[in-house]
């Protein structure tokens, strides 16, 4: 177990606009749907769909929209989305992951290419980096959670591999496969978790300075943007000098 600060410059960015808001909204949807539709409509029997319910609640999405999301699946609308990785290279020879939900598999691969090429990167074939990275489960609880000593402890007791704390919150890591028990277990002691997912960690980073980063911003901030995207990772790592003069 490390208790190390969460490393910010690899935390999503949250935007406060309503256009974005709704823009994740959108995606939180999708989620729903397609978890909805690969297993049972009720969240007590379908643990994908409970996770993606946890983290729309998580985020204030109407109770409305998230009810709605799971009646669509259950209609005939004709939407079939897949889930499609695509990998590729940024700015700064930095590995990035794109995860998307699609019912267009052409569009949304011409679309990410278009989008890695004219922003100064490159998109690989499968694998390309994906063997640079872990898929494990990350909870998240906020600072008002409890003390680092006390989510620690907490942690340990529900079987996690790992935690990171600093004065934003705390980030609690274990296996793909015991995500879901951990995170039960960890909501008896700690409560509702602020989001329980499966992300793409990296094993290393790469580091750039703040001429890259600005570039990497960029490519990420678009790629997210794209209404087939639901999640974009990568490993990147900076100096807080140079995350500073990005953030002025």
């Amino acid at each position: 177990m490390a208790g190390h600060s969460h490393a910010k410059n690899i935390m999503h960015r949250k935007g406060k606009s309503d256009a974005v808001r709704s823009k994740v909204f959108s995606k939180l949807a999708r989620e729903i749907t397609v978890a909805a539709k690969m297993g049972m409509p009720d969240p007590a029997f379908n643990s994908r769909l409970r996770l993606a319910v946890t983290n729309a609640r998580a985020l204030s999405m109407p109770r409305d929209n998230i009810e709605r999301a799971i009646k669509k699946a259950m209609g005939n609308d004709g939407e079939n989305y897949e889930e499609i990785r695509y990998e590729g290279y940024g700015p700064g020879g930095v590995a990035i992951i794109v995860e998307t939900l699609t019912d267009n598999r052409n569009r949304t691969a011409s679309n990410v290419r278009s989008t890695f090429s004219k922003n100064g990167g490159a998109m690989g074939e499968t694998n390309s980096v994906g063997f640079m990275f872990d898929k494990i489960g990350e909870i998240e609880y906020p600072a008002k959670a409890g003390s680092s000593d006390k989510i620690m402890e907490a942690a340990i007791d529900a079987g996690a591999d790992d935690v990171e704390s600093d004065e934003d919150g705390h980030w609690i890591y274990t296996s793909f496969e015991n995500m879901v028990d951990v995170a039960a277990a960890l909501e008896k002691v700690l409560g509702e978790a602020e989001s329980v997912k499966a992300i793409w960690k990296p094993q290393t980073n790469t580091p750039i300075d703040a001429d890259k980063g600005a570039s990497l911003m960029k490519l990420i901030g678009l790629l997210e943007e794209d209404d087939d995207v639901q999640n974009v990772y990568s490993n990147f790592e900076m100096s807080d000098e140079d995350m500073a003069k990005l953030d002025a």
